[in-house]
């Protein structure tokens, strides 16, 4: 599947999740929630996958995890906030070139209709 072809299913997954679920709730819940959804659909989904930063050619590991990268080609960056400012969009853009990646999602599920806290974010590598 392309990229594109992935992101449609993520979102319409999404989409699933926050009708049954609403706004309000934490971040993990939402992760956990279309983590389990995805996987059930037939995704290879990688949870909290660690993003080492390479400095030099020294690998360094910082902390940096991405919430859910899906068949190794779709980064989603989950969010449960007021809303979405150029920090969030920056983070998901950083993630998406440390590992490469063309396309990411940056989903705040704290909105009363999700379509509206969907930002897709391509990477022109």
């Amino acid at each position: 599947m392309t990229e594109n072809e992935i992101s449609t299913e993520i979102i319409g997954s999404a989409i699933d999740v926050h009708q049954s679920l609403g706004p309000g709730l934490l971040e993990s819940a939402y992760k956990e929630c279309l983590y389990y959804r995805l996987m059930k659909k037939g995704f290879f989904v990688e949870k909290e996958k660690p993003m080492p930063l390479v400095f030099e050619e020294v690998k360094l590991e910082c902390g940096y995890r991405i919430d859910l990268l899906v068949e190794r080609k779709v980064v989603i960056e989950i969010k449960s906030v007021e809303a979405l400012n150029d920090v969030h969009f920056a983070q998901t853009l950083t993630y998406m070139k440390l590992g490469d990646y063309k396309l990411g999602l940056l989903i705040n599920f704290n909105v009363s209709l999700l379509k509206n806290g969907i930002k897709r974010i391509v990477n022109k590598i």
